[in-house]
């Protein structure tokens, strides 16, 4: 993937919040990222817990019934990323880069190589040896998948992005097939076989895709972002 020079991104580190309204965040934000208004922006988030279901998905890789989702107060979301069904929630790190790619060869596949590098390097720092399986996005180690990756970009700029599983809930991974698939989620705690809080792992995993991608970050407010920003008038 083609490495413009160092680029200035805006840095929105969003806490813990819900999957619908994080999702009107960026919905609104890559909007304005297509039409010029603002700046390459990277979210970091955690969410409460909730499945969602990609473009080329299906509710049969939820295996729990709805009775039994609603007493967990899981709830199923379809969305425009590519890939089938996902589990956001508590202990998960959530990252979503809205970034024009048309400022990096266009190259979709290359990005999706960073992200994934940028967990294995993150993964690594913690002595835990991530790597990649051909065909499959996301990272893997040998117990399991421990990151998932599904994008979406429209007019070149990109949404959605990454979870890595740093301290989740194994009941609520085994009430689907991740991605799809029937393989086992595992997490970082699991592995060190210790707690891991996510601000061990947030501020590692921002720096390792800043390097990756050659950006300069400067958080941001998401209130004075907005305020900043006026919009352009462009499509």
């Amino acid at each position: 993937m083609r490495s413009p020079s160092i680029s200035r991104v805006l840095y929105l580190p969003l806490g813990r919040l819900g999957y619908r309204e994080a999702l009107a965040i960026q919905r609104g934000l890559h909007a304005r990222r297509v039409g010029g208004e603002v700046p390459d922006l990277l979210i970091t988030v955690e969410h409460e817990p909730v499945f969602t279901v990609g473009r080329s998905g299906s509710e049969g890789s939820i295996l729990a019934s709805r009775t039994l989702l609603k007493r967990e107060g899981i709830e199923v979301i379809r969305v425009e990323r590519g890939g089938d069904v996902t589990y956001h929630g508590p202990g998960q790190l959530v990252a979503y880069p809205i970034v024009d790619l048309r400022d990096r060869g266009r190259d979709v596949k290359g990005y999706i190589h960073l992200l994934e590098e940028a967990a294995i390097r993150t993964l690594s720092s913690f002595g835990i040896e991530g790597s990649r399986r051909n065909g499959y996005p996301g990272v893997w180690v040998k117990e399991g998948k421990i990151a998932s990756i599904g994008v979406y970009v429209r007019r070149w700029v990109t949404m959605h992005g990454l979870a890595l599983n740093v301290a989740t809930d194994p009941a609520h991974f085994a009430m689907i097939k991740p991605c799809g698939l029937n393989v086992e989620a595992v997490s970082m705690s699991e592995i060190l076989n210790r707690p891991v809080d996510l601000a061990e792992v947030i501020p590692v995993f921002v720096l390792k895709l800043a390097s990756l991608f050659d950006w300069e970050l400067e958080e941001a407010e998401l209130d004075e972002l907005l305020e900043e920003y006026e919009p352009t008038g462009l499509d």
